[in-house]
């Protein structure tokens, strides 16, 4: 017998029936049962039969760049699946215990059947890492993916990543291209082995949402506990505010902007028409747009982009009773973003620093701790004071979303003190209007 393989255990009047684990001790066996939960079994006086063999040997179809394809239908769409690791894009390697983001379209569709008949598949896997891991060379060669597998025909892209940095990425992909179809980032909360995962309805509306008729970069996650509605974010307006809850991620400022609801997604397997009618926009969506032109119906087009990001940015959260000295290390970096209070501010003793910061040639941008409203340094004397040793109002745009706004700005821009106030993917809104 064989990790991977199928098993029934006997010992004393005890039966266990299910896919046999790796063991990390030679005294037990570990079984995975039907319904998800894993049981030891000690291995002394245990009578085991193997009931189907299940270990697949390993090849490198899900080596990072590489990319497979299975195709069910030509009237179907196709959308590409991109997987950077994190928990939906993982895996048990029964030979080795380990568990891996190898994914690429064969393991997605084994991981959720239910994403089988919805559309014609290409997977690659760009990135195998936990997304606290997430760099930005990682991020262009994710656009870069992106941008190819839309030149190559994809007609709707989803990017499987960590929860923990998403947002993050959803930025930099809102920044770097200007694509004329959808992305959509999706992930899960909790592993597939866990009854209560979320992996699955995640998948399915992302690729639902990757078919529809629009052109945003989303995050598209549980809209609630249940598994009932998926919420679309804007993924440069997007904040994951809870460690473990399903519902984790909230659209900030707004209502998401829009919603897929589950149930008719599951219905609609194939149907494009009733597909589409399983998501209901709270806002206008950016239009599906190919080589200039709207719908489905449009050409062919190659999306642009601009991947290079200036490495040299940091974030920083201001606090009461800080020691000015922590903010040594900013010294010669190309642009700051502040986390600073309320309307944006800092304590009076840092303001001499970010003059110094603003006259060697780094580019201070001041965002706001508050979940909500926007940045406005002319209402006190501190912010006053702020805005003449050269500070950027960022307006309402959330601090970790300038931060890569402002990355991407110093390295494709003439004038990135005039990007900051300029709107580019919905991340800064003209005046903040209550919603709720």
């Amino acid at each position: 017998m064989q990790p991977g393989d199928r098993v029934r255990v006997e010992r004393g009047d005890v039966t266990n029936e299910g896919v046999l684990l790796p063991s990390t001790t030679r005294e037990h066996l570990v079984v995975k049962l039907e319904g998800g939960y894993n049981v030891g079994v000690d291995r002394e006086n245990a009578d085991v039969e193997v009931l189907e063999s299940g270990a697949r040997d390993v090849d490198d179809a899900g080596d990072a760049g590489e990319s497979s394809e299975i195709t069910f239908d030509d009237d179907l769409p196709t959308v590409a699946l991109i997987s950077t690791g994190g928990t939906i894009a993982s895996t048990v390697d029964y030979r080795t215990g380990a568990v891996t983001a190898r994914f690429d379209a064969e393991d997605v569709l084994r991981a959720v059947p239910d994403l089988a008949g919805r559309a014609n598949y290409r997977g690659r896997v760009v990135a195998n890492i936990l997304s606290e891991n997430m760099e930005p060379g990682i991020w262009r060669d994710l656009a870069e993916a992106v941008r190819e597998e839309v030149a190559a025909g994809a007609d709707g892209v989803v990017v499987m990543h960590g929860t923990d940095t998403m947002q993050y990425s959803a930025s930099a992909l809102a920044f770097s291209l200007d694509v004329p179809v959808p992305v959509v980032f999706t992930g899960s909360q909790r592993s597939a082995d866990r009854p209560s995962s979320d992996n699955v309805m995640n998948a399915v509306c992302a690729v639902e949402a990757a078919k529809a008729d629009h052109a945003e970069t989303l995050v598209c996650m549980h809209a609630s506990p249940s598994d009932d509605v998926c919420a679309l974010h804007r993924g440069t307006r997007v904040r994951k505010n809870h460690t473990s809850r399903r519902d984790a991620f909230e659209t900030v400022g707004a209502e998401p902007l829009g919603l897929v609801d589950y149930e008719t997604a599951t219905e609609a397997g194939a149907d494009g028409d009733v597909a589409e009618a399983a998501i209901t926009w709270n806002r206008e969506p950016a239009p599906r747009v190919r080589d200039g032109n709207e719908g489905d119906d449009a050409a062919e087009a190659d999306p642009s982009i601009a991947t290079d990001l200036e490495p040299e940015v940091e974030l920083v959260k201001f606090t009461p009773g800080m020691d000015p000295a922590a903010w040594d290390y900013l010294e010669g970096k190309a642009g700051v973003v502040i986390e600073g209070t309320g309307l944006g501010h800092v304590h009076t003793d840092l303001i001499p620093r970010v003059e110094s910061l603003v006259e060697d040639g780094t580019v201070v941008v001041m965002t706001s701790q508050c979940l909500e409203g926007r940045v406005c340094d002319r209402v006190y004397d501190t912010g006053r004071d702020l805005i003449e040793a050269g500070v950027i109002e960022a307006g309402d745009t959330l601090p970790g979303t300038a931060k890569v706004k402002l990355m991407w700005a110093l390295a494709n821009l003439d004038d990135p003190a005039v990007a900051m106030r300029r709107n580019f993917a919905g991340e800064l809104t003209e005046e903040s209007r209550p919603w709720r």
